[in-house]
């Protein structure tokens, strides 16, 4: 290639990076200020587009063209491959005319190759934001805290006497009424207190025990219990719950107990909780390895 058509191609290829590069910052840009959906698809088109030029015509124009093919023997190198050889190794440092550096162009074209793809690089990351805020601790956390008064579907507080021995309803905390992650089953299932498993001592005062109504395999609300064998039971996938031993799963899908609520009642006879569930509720995501 004459030293008038590598510069042309030099020129070419450096129109496109520009390109691209220019468009990728007004893309980043137009976003951060608010976006618009059509200016970024062109802007996008552009960015893309200008580095797709410059590939094709670096492959085109300044790469060696093939195809090659080479014996191999004799192996040692003729006198005209050393003359190409010494030929080539010169034009690195100037330009068939004399007139221009080949490997400043190269650097030059290197560089603007490291800048577009920055560019996009930048852009790229912008629609990041898109995806929402971070979820933090949410996942592990619902709205019952401590002292938190229990609630039925109406918002009505629950007190002591309110459930006969066998009696199930839905329970939130005070405040929070219908808000999924801390829908709460409260059973009574004597009229002493009761203790589903160690350490959980004064978790069901007055023989109330509170569980997680979302179930542990698929996130199904935990909507039926069984009296007679004081079980619950997840119409989802059938998976079902041992109430006094700490609603352990006896069959269904399920591998993890529904968390259970710590309670107490206060001076007035009003359920409260002592605090939030133990461990998050629904599916177990957060203890695969264990």
């Amino acid at each position: 290639m004459s030293a008038n058509a590598e510069q042309r191609a030099t020129r070419q290829i450096a129109v496109a990076l520009g390109i691209t590069t220019l468009s990728a910052l007004g893309l980043a840009v137009l976003y951060a200020l608010g976006g618009q959906n059509q200016l970024e698809g062109v802007l996008l088109a552009l960015a893309l587009g200008g580095l797709g030029v410059a590939f094709a015509v670096t492959a085109r124009k300044l790469l060696p063209q093939g195809p090659f093919t080479e014996e191999r023997e004799p192996l040692e190198s003729s006198d005209t491959d050393i003359e190409g050889f010494a030929h080539d190794f010169d034009r690195l440092y100037e330009g068939e005319d004399g007139t221009e550096n080949a490997l400043a162009r190269r650097r030059f074209l290197i560089r603007m190759f490291g800048a577009a793809v920055g560019a996009l690089g930048l852009a790229a990351l912008f629609p990041i934001a898109s995806l929402g805020p971070r979820p933090g601790n949410s996942l592990f956390v619902t709205k019952w805290r401590k002292g938190s008064r229990v609630v039925n579907e109406q918002g009505k507080l629950v007190k002591v006497d309110d459930l006969d021995v066998g009696g199930v309803i839905t329970v939130f905390p005070e405040g929070h009424v219908g808000v999924s992650d801390s829908q709460t089953l409260l059973i009574r299932v004597s009229k002493k207190a009761v203790t589903t498993r160690a350490g959980r001592e004064t978790w069901a005062p007055e023989g109330y025990v509170a569980y997680s109504k979302v179930c542990t395999h698929a996130g199904c609300p935990v909507g039926l219990y069984q009296q007679d064998i004081q079980r619950l039971l997840c119409p989802c996938h059938q998976s079902t719950f041992e109430v006094l031993d700490g609603a352990r799963p006896v069959f269904g899908p399920a591998t993890r107990s529904l968390p259970q609520l710590p309670l107490m009642v206060d001076d007035d006879g009003q359920l409260r909780a002592q605090d939030d569930y133990n461990e998050p509720i629904g599916p177990g995501f957060w203890n695969r390895d264990t």
